[in-house]
């Protein structure tokens, strides 16, 4: 895989350093067996899970390689009937015309926000992450272009925004939640900012990629 360099004048310690840990720290193949998931904090889900139909799936995580990287995630359409109005990152199920995960992310990044692939540049996959609902998600961390634009799906999504990495990768921003649904306890991780709330699948991406990058 090839990462998109940034000129000289948008370089900085902050994009340095992520493309430094990057480079060292990601996987360059989707690492097999699930090593993280919902299960995390709830191991007695892992036993359920692993007794589903596994269906395949990949999300793009795209860093903007600006002087201080931002995260861009979605605001998933109201109307959908899962996973309504929750904050997500670009992604869904493998295709079978798909050759890999990262295709996978790629498309589905295009489909959804019409983020052009020319722009971004794979750099590496975290922990393959096992969800509650016998998902099992290849995260493809990837360095994106400034200056694209962005068209968005209504379809699936209400809006795009871009958090500073710095956040996101900071512990101290990171929060564990439990909410009653359907008889079960669930503990999730989740992270506030600016009045957004990032919780379930993609908070504990998110927490996967602290822990393999940053941690």
């Amino acid at each position: 895989m090839t990462a998109f360099v940034p000129p000289p004048a948008a370089s900085s310690p902050g994009l340095a350093d992520f493309l430094e840990r990057a480079r060292t720290r990601l996987h360059s193949a989707p690492s097999g067996d699930a090593r993280a998931g919902d299960h995390d904090l709830m191991p007695e889900l892992r036993a359920l899970v692993d007794s589903a139909a596994i269906r395949e799936a990949a999300v793009l995580i795209p860093v903007i390689a600006r002087p201080e990287p931002t995260v861009l995630l979605t605001l998933r359409s109201a109307h959908l009937p899962n996973h309504a109005g929750q904050i997500a990152f670009p992604g869904g199920k493998v295709d079978k015309t798909d050759t890999d995960a990262i295709a996978t992310a790629l498309r589905e990044a295009e489909e959804e926000v019409g983020l052009e692939r020319e722009r971004v540049a794979p750099l590496g996959y975290l922990d393959t992450y096992l969800t509650r609902t016998a998902f099992r998600i290849s995260p493809v961390v990837a360095l994106v272009e400034p200056g694209f634009g962005l068209t968005l799906n209504p379809g699936e999504v209400d809006e795009a925004f871009e958090v500073p990495l710095e956040f996101l990768m900071s512990p101290g921003n990171h929060q564990r939640h439990t909410r009653e649904a359907n008889g079960l306890t669930r503990t999730f991780h989740a992270m506030a900012y600016d009045q957004r709330f990032i919780w379930g699948v993609t908070a504990g991406i998110l927490r996967n990629m602290y822990e393999r990058m940053y941690g």
